[in-house]
């Protein structure tokens, strides 16, 4: 994180513009760590990726919360991205590009967003004066955009790396295995009421069992089963996180405006809320 921040804190002054792209299902929980900071100098977009993974109604009220500099888009189809090409060549000054980089924790979009917004059209630019030859500038109509390291803040509490693992911002195989991040996961689900809304394409009912045995029932149905008939759990978790990470199981959104999702050292009950 260090070095990575040392790079930004170097971009940022040569910059008009930051856009920090957040998961649209955790927008509290997926913001980048430095940006804060950064926003002191440079104003910053806010978007939110991976709208067509998170409830609408959540989305609206992350929107209306974060104000008129934010915007949710789907970068798999390319939708809603006009409105925010058209806000930012509205910030170009008259005699150069915007300048512009995207900034954003692993794994929330900011390589696909960039991508969208230079599109096919991209140049890739070989030196900026004045600014590290270590990052990448693309040149499009009106913009030139560099793309930034995506940044973890490795001082967070274990519980909020294991939640960014839910949504595949974190590696779960490097934060004690997929199994405890999914038994942390079904808690979380059952506290905020969305184990039945999550789980029903698999038609996994909500009963009053413990998370292992909920787990068990997962893998049950996704056939991951041993010698015997017993059930791999860390297979069976491994299917469930890597399935509700990339939306196979539907539109979700985790936490809303005011209510970040807070998970316990030892994976106890999460905070009531969500939506």
């Amino acid at each position: 994180m260090a070095r990575g921040g040392r790079k930004l804190a170097e971009l940022v002054g040569k910059l008009d513009l930051i856009i920090e792209v957040r998961d649209a299902r955790a927008p509290f929980s997926t913001s980048a760590p430095l940006v804060g900071s950064f926003s002191k100098l440079r104003p910053v977009f806010c978007v939110l990726s991976k709208r067509d993974l998170a409830a609408p109604e959540g989305t609206r009220a992350w929107l209306d919360s974060l104000g008129p500099e934010s915007w949710a888009v789907d970068l798999r189809k390319k939708e809603g991205l006009a409105p925010l090409r058209r806000a930012l060549l509205e910030r170009k000054p008259a005699h150069r590009e915007l300048r512009l980089a995207v900034m954003g924790i692993p794994n929330v979009g900011k390589s696909m967003l960039l991508n969208a917004l230079v599109g096919k059209a991209q140049a890739h630019v070989g030196g900026i004066p004045g600014v590290t030859r270590s990052v990448s500038w693309y040149r499009t109509e009106g913009l030139l955009v560099v793309d930034s390291p995506g940044i973890l803040d490795p001082h967070a509490e274990p519980g909020v790396h294991q939640l960014l693992s839910w949504l595949g911002c974190a590696r779960a195989e490097v934060l004690g295995g997929f199994e405890p991040a999914a038994l942390s996961f079904i808690r979380f689900l059952r506290a905020r009421g969305l184990f039945s809304t999550v789980l029903k394409k698999w038609e996994i009912e909500e009963r009053d069992d413990p998370p292992e045995a909920a787990l068990e029932r997962v893998g049950r149905r996704l056939g991951c089963l041993v010698a015997g008939g017993a059930v791999n759990t860390e297979l069976a978790a491994r299917r469930l996180m890597d399935a509700f990470s990339s939306g196979k199981l539907g539109s979700v959104t985790l936490e809303r405006p005011g209510d970040p999702i807070y998970v316990e050292r030892r994976g106890e009950q999460d905070a009531p809320g969500g939506l």
